[in-house]
């Protein structure tokens, strides 16, 4: 077990320190401490990303949620991987945020089957070049802009227009006249909103086919620029198991977002607007891994 300890805490970023080997860049480490019930001190358990080596044998991280109670000393432990999160049959039905744990209060996820969150792109040979259309059963869609399958397809509008509801019905069309899953990553929206959707599903009772990611506005901008990355490892996973699978990012946006604060927390340069230099980059490596395999 490869164990450091933390040397500075800046906000969302956590600089740690390790005396042996390194642990990689993208690999996922943790910080547990037991709180104390009788002073109201609670337990702090906190999954980290590797971000940066800096050197003397420290290395930037990123913090997955709230750094409230970290302390320089604390020991940290590198897990060896990237984040690893749930996927397949236990994840449907339940709420899980960028780490994979359920925040729905229905008790842990199945870690039966388990994959990393960073995974390269299909290559190319292995995906299908055949363009198909894919019925979403909303008739207006499927006339003026057919969805094609391994494609995407923007939802543009303002507060309160409906993109939400276009959204679910989507999502009970394809569990209902597809017998596929779909799988929802909120990116940066207000708890609320996920809470109605959340609601909305259960009662039009799809919910045991759809997976769902939060990684809400108020948490740092680690969970935001991750959880996108979580949701898509879920939808991968069904798709290779070959079944009909839509993913929904909500939204896009502040998923780059994320990006820039992480980017400024980082001290990277920002390039033009003040986004991050690695934009193009960081939404490259999100798109590309949205695809239709043989």
């Amino acid at each position: 077990m490869n164990i450091g300890k933390v040397s500075q805490v800046i906000g969302a970023v956590v600089d740690v320190e390790f005396e042996g080997k390194m642990p990689e860049i993208l690999n996922a480490v943790t910080i547990e401490q037991k709180g104390d019930a009788s002073k109201g001190i609670p337990d702090i358990k906190i999954t980290l990303e590797v971000a940066q080596h800096l050197g003397d044998n420290k290395a930037r991280t990123i913090a997955m949620s709230a750094t409230d109670g970290l302390v320089r000393g604390m020991p940290v432990v590198d897990t060896g991987s990237p984040i690893m999160v749930p996927v397949g049959k236990a994840s449907l039905g339940r709420i899980m945020n960028v780490i994979g744990e359920g925040v729905d209060k229905l008790g842990p996820i199945s870690g039966d089957n388990m994959l990393p969150i960073h995974r390269p792109a299909p290559d190319f040979v292995s995906q299908e070049p055949v363009t198909q259309v894919f019925e979403t059963g909303v008739k207006v869609f499927d006339l003026l802009v057919p969805f094609v399958r391994g494609g995407k397809m923007g939802m543009f509008g303002g507060a309160g227009v409906g993109k939400t509801v276009v959204i679910m019905e989507m999502i009970h069309n394809i569990a209902m006249k597809h017998g596929g899953v779909s799988v929802f990553a909120g990116v940066g929206e207000r708890t609320r909103e996920g809470n109605d959707l959340y609601g909305e599903m259960k009662h039009s009772g799809v919910l045991e086919k759809v997976a769902l990611v939060y990684g809400q506005m108020n948490e740092p901008p680690g969970a935001r620029a991750r959880v996108a990355l979580t949701a898509l490892t879920c939808a991968e996973y069904f798709r290779d198991e070959g079944q009909d699978v839509l993913i929904f990012i909500d939204n896009i946006f502040r998923y780059t977002l994320a990006g820039s604060e992480l980017s400024a927390l980082l001290g990277r340069m920002p390039s033009a607007v003040g986004y991050q230099p690695t934009l193009g980059t960081d939404m490259g490596i999100l798109q590309e891994r949205i695809t239709t395999t043989k």
